[in-house]
């Protein structure tokens, strides 16, 4: 910043009180602004910054969240009605003042004042305070598009006061929204009354955000020390974990998060798990940019956020296809010393298609779009190259038949083969192992294998494929969690972390032990909660690192006070390490923070059971059922809890429910016929898995044949054990059995 700057700067500062101040409002008419310790008022900024601040209010970024009032709200508030399912909603204004009449959390309609506008296109929601502090967005958004309300929910609709009806945790903006629409925005939640006294330095998003608290970087120009010749040092260097913090799917480890520290210490990004991405690591669920990003062999080519995006206006800073050949040029550029991305791409022999054409654009191929919240196009940022061929066996998408509707998959790969030859066919490609992975198939393991242990992968692939490999039944991974343990790339150890639950306790220590002393947070996490089981006194030489990581798990649970969630595992963990008491309290502190949520009472029901207090077990899953009486694994639950209480009929009422929510699962069927057998309904037990057995399940089939033994139906069991046989070709003793029961049937 220049000489002229500096002193445009001391003409126009606040006089009278100290710039770093916490907590001193501002005169903004904004009741949660508080000028945060380190931070300054945001008019503080564009006072010198004129340019960036005039380029920055362009921006969606700017707009995030703003006060409702004319200027700001979209929606039309002029007395419109809306109605989904039944639930109508009506929009009003009233002295400059914004009102929705609704279904409130008890069930009746209620009038709500609108205290804030929410994001700003192509939609807009809306945040209206309900008491204690809460502001809840309105699950109604406007449309500015089509200029329309419509409906964010799927389905039906949810429960009044419940996790997803717009008055639950759920759309609650202090818990799920506040990190990335605010600049520092501090929940301030409240665990004595369940209450928030949220406050925020701007209720936008503000130069701040990105820049890092500004005290001393203003302290630096009133005395004279920043100039054009002279670098300032008060302001951290912004980097891509500036935008990733927000722009990443992930769970937050610790609150206070600012540019230039390392992501991974407050944030744990969510790996490629199969609800949330596709095979191939295609954008699946609303994962935002970090997790595609990061596959890309431009992440791994040192490009980032700013090459591409204009850093103010976060605009694109070339329109069309010049973006890309930035980059992608005939001659390689010198930036890139590993990597070559030279090539003739923009050209009709590359993309064939026209010149200038909507099929010509490489961002259409190579970033195709998936839609978020019913109207919001995001694009893929892992850069794939389309495979017809594999969205053809396994579903994944392709942007040729997204972009040419009605054309199958095989017209789109026979067309490529036109215009490439087959080899593109043979590219190799991450979508066989995990989609492998994602059906139990043990013919991934070598896959998976193969991309952990390939350094040309990207780290998050290589993270999430010990993870997948982790998951199939079968094998033992140990020694595979421990080599990724060791590996240098942070989110591979994560993964290794992670893989470790899954595999017995007692291998656990040899695996990751190493990881408790990780440099860090997010691993450290991970890793004590995978060895909460570990007596103490097994750790050796690393029992300081598994307490100083149980410290970090603990301010992770502390930074997320308000979820419930977090509380129920953190009991969970608890009770592996034999804090009973604190267990009970924490799965207790759970079901406070959302009464509704039956997951929570499930944690607290085994938590009983486990502890030997089968009464109050029983009593917890019938109440989690009172909430969700459609949920299968509520009544099996239940039926089980009954069992351990000798209370049989009624367990066999609650088994058939569950069997009747969830026919395909077997071991419902299974236990439903043993509980039947044990109440002397044998012949009964016999008739439900006759009629099941069909499916080729080889437990349903066994416990048949068990069961016609018993009855001595002999005809019955041959048949039964030659449809296992043929499941199980190499079991001698069926084969053996199949002779016997054929002799008495031919009475030999």
């Amino acid at each position: 910043m220049g000489r002229i700057a500096v002193l445009l700067f001391l003409l126009l500062a606040p006089a009278g009180r100290s710039l770093a101040t916490d907590d001193i409002s501002t005169s903004g008419a904004d009741p949660q602004i508080s000028i945060h310790e380190g931070f300054v008022d945001e008019r503080t900024c564009t006072s010198c910054h004129a340019d960036q601040a005039a380029a920055f209010s362009k921006s969606h970024h700017a707009k995030a969240m703003a006060l409702a009032n004319d200027g700001t709200v979209r929606g039309d508030f002029d007395n419109t009605t809306f109605d989904h399912d039944g639930v109508v909603t009506t929009f009003t204004r009233r002295d400059g003042r914004f009102f929705v009449n609704t279904e409130g959390a008890d069930g009746s309609q209620a009038e709500f004042e609108v205290k804030y506008t929410f994001a700003y296109e192509p939609l807009q929601q809306y945040l209206v305070d309900i008491g204690g502090g809460r502001l809840q967005a309105l699950d109604i958004a406007w449309d500015t598009v089509r200029r329309q309300w419509f409906w964010l929910g799927n389905g039906t609709p949810a429960k009044p006061g419940s996790t997803y009806h717009w008055t639950g945790p759920f759309y609650r903006w202090n818990r799920t929204c506040i990190d990335c629409h605010s600049t520092d925005p501090q929940a301030r939640f409240q665990p004595q009354t369940n209450a928030y006294r949220s406050t925020y330095v701007a209720t936008s998003i503000g130069c701040q955000s990105c820049h890092g608290p500004g005290a001393k970087h203003v302290a630096s120009a009133q005395s004279g020390n920043v100039s054009s010749s002279i670098p300032d040092t008060s302001l951290p260097k912004v980097d891509a974990g500036v935008c990733f913090a927000c722009h990443a799917r992930r769970t937050k480890l610790l609150d206070g998060y600012q540019p230039g520290k390392p992501l991974l210490d407050h944030f744990s990004p969510d790996l490629l798990r199969q609800d949330l991405y596709f095979p191939d690591g295609q954008i699946l669920d609303e994962v935002f940019e970090y997790g595609s990003f990061q596959q890309s062999k431009m992440a791994r080519a040192g490009v980032t956020c700013l090459d591409c995006h204009r850093p103010h206006d976060a605009g694109l800073k070339v329109e069309g296809n010049a973006l890309c050949t930035q980059c992608h040029t005939e001659t390689k550029p010198e930036r890139f010393v590993r990597q070559d991305p030279s090539g003739l791409f923009d050209t009709p022999r590359h993309t064939h298609h026209q010149a200038g054409s909507t099929g010509a654009q490489c961002a259409n191929c190579h970033m195709p779009e998936r839609t978020y919240m019913k109207v919001d196009p995001r694009r893929d940022h892992s850069f794939v190259i389309p495979r017809p061929d594999l969205s053809a066996t396994l579903g994944t998408p392709n942007a040729c038949t997204t972009c040419h509707v009605g054309r199958t998959d095989d017209w789109a790969a026979e067309t490529m083969d036109g215009w490439y030859g087959t080899q593109w066919r043979k590219r190799p490609s991450i979508a066989h192992a995990f989609a492998g992975a994602a059906n139990g198939d043990q013919a991934a393991v070598a896959a998976l294998r193969e991309l952990v242990g390939d350094k040309d992968q990207a780290g998050i692939v290589r993270g999430s494929a010990i993870a997948a490999l982790s998951g199939i039944s079968g094998g033992d991974f140990t020694a595979d969690i421990r080599t990724a343990a060791a590996d240098a790339d942070p989110l591979v150890r994560l993964g290794a972390a992670e893989a470790a639950g899954n595999i017995a306790p007692e291998h656990r220590l040899e695996a990751i032990g190493n990881l408790v002393g990780d440099a860090t947070r997010a691993v450290r996490v991970a890793a004590a909660n995978a060895l909460a089981g570990i007596p103490p006194n097994l750790f050796g030489n690393q029992r300081g690192n598994f307490e100083t990581a149980v410290a970090d798990l603990r301010a992770y649970v502390e930074t997320n006070a308000d979820v419930a969630e977090t509380q129920s595992n953190y009991g969970v963990f608890l009770f592996a390490r034999q804090r009973t008491a604190e267990a009970e309290a924490a799965f207790r502190r759970a079901i406070s923070l959302d009464p509704t949520l039956e997951a929570m009472r499930i944690n607290l029901a085994e938590f009983y059971r486990a502890t030997g207090r089968n009464d109050e077990s029983e009593e917890t899953y019938a109440e989690a059922i009172g909430m969700a009486p459609e949920r299968a694994d509520l009544r099996y639950g239940h039926a089980l809890s009954l069992v351990r209480k000798q209370a049989l009929t009624e367990a066999i009422t609650e088994l058939q429910e569950a069997v009747r929510l969830d026919p395909q699962n077997s071991r419902y069927k299974t236990t439903f016929a043993v509980a039947l057998d044990s109440a002397g309904r044998t012949e009964e037990a016999l008739d439900k898995l006759d009629g099941w057995s069909a499916g080729g399940d080889a437990d349903i089939l066994g416990l048949a044949l068990q069961y016609s033994l018993k009855l001595r139906r002999v005809p019955a069991a041959l048949k039964y054990a030659e449809d296992l046989a043929r499941l199980r070709p190499d079991d001698q003793q069926i084969s053996g059995l199949i002779e016997q029961l054929k002799r008495a049937v031919n009475g030999k």
